[in-house]
């Protein structure tokens, strides 16, 4: 087993158009097209929103892991919870991660990656006050929290981690590493916990793009966030992308490659209930419509 993608086999999965992937007989894991980010925001939504009531309606207490993102699913929520009556008083809400400066500590209020500022107001702000998570349940995840978070998430199982991917294929802040010393093997990554790091390269250069028009000097340096043990040991996983170029090469490796180090979404294939979902866009390649280019 390597620890990279073979490059051939890459261009292979690029070539595969997006109308395939679904019902294509060498996908390794569960796979859901939707048309565009609404459909997709509003499937997100209802994941958590009938998972809360139904266990609800069983008098059982709903622990959930969630990310910042994507932003598609945040005004269905609101809405579900709302329109419902749906009580959250006994959701417990554990946060993927966040985001910090170079010497480790929390950004600004008003930073555009600050992730609690921005699940306080989209996440939480709209829900009637009656119906909302109550702050006891709610565990923002900072370099002081960790031990507290990690005993939580410990004491009974996660139901369900809801989240999205990277360009690497990272699952919450669990990057590929690219530290030219130090090698992590694939078992030492899906044994990952929480932690604080440097984020990669790729990473802040993708989040600067996106974001700041390429001013990567604006990118926060540094993360904290749950390892993948965290992340894969709730009951279900549904990760969900909208974000189009920035995912799809990640998207076909997580599909058609078998666990590899360079793509930890790839991990997903261990667990016994994940299910992976992209808009059109997300799934198509640039390979699969130009079947002229030589690339290898």
């Amino acid at each position: 087993m390597s620890d990279r993608v073979d490059a051939r086999r890459l261009v292979e999965w690029c070539r595969i158009p997006a109308g395939a992937l679904e019902g294509h007989p060498e996908r390794r894991m569960p796979f859901r097209l939707v048309a565009d980010a609404p459909t997709m925001g509003r499937l997100m939504a209802l994941e958590l929103v009938d998972l809360v009531a139904r266990r609800n309606a069983a008098g059982l207490e709903t622990r959930v892991i969630a990310p910042c993102g994507p932003s598609s699913w945040y005004a269905p929520w609101t809405d579900f919870v709302n329109a419902r009556g749906v009580s959250l008083a006994r959701l417990t809400v554990f946060h993927m991660d966040e985001c910090l400066d170079w010497q480790g500590r929390p950004l600004p209020a008003g930073h555009p990656y600050n992730f609690r500022t921005f699940m306080e107001r989209h996440f939480y702000g709209g829900i009637r006050r009656e119906l909302n998570v109550p702050e006891t349940q709610r565990f923002w995840l900072l370099p002081e929290t960790i031990e507290r978070v990690r005993d939580a998430i410990a004491r009974a199982p996660v139901d369900l981690t809801l989240g999205g991917w990277g360009q690497d294929g990272h699952l919450a802040y669990n990057q590929a590493r690219r530290q030219p010393y130090h090698h992590v093997p694939l078992e030492e990554l899906a044994a990952s916990t929480i932690r604080v790091q440097e984020n990669s390269a790729d990473t802040v250069l993708a989040l600067a793009q996106r974001t700041f028009g390429g001013a990567y000097q604006l990118v926060p340096p540094m993360s904290v966030t749950l390892g993948l043990r965290e992340c894969l040991s709730a009951r279900q996983v549904r990760v969900f992308s909208d974000t189009g170029s920035w995912k799809q090469t990640a998207l076909r490796v997580a599909l058609f490659c078998e666990p590899v180090a360079e793509y930890p979404l790839t991990l997903l294939q261990r667990h016994p209930d994940a299910l992976v979902t992209a808009t059109i866009e997300t799934a198509r390649h640039p390979l699969s419509e130009h079947p002229e280019w030589e690339l290898l």
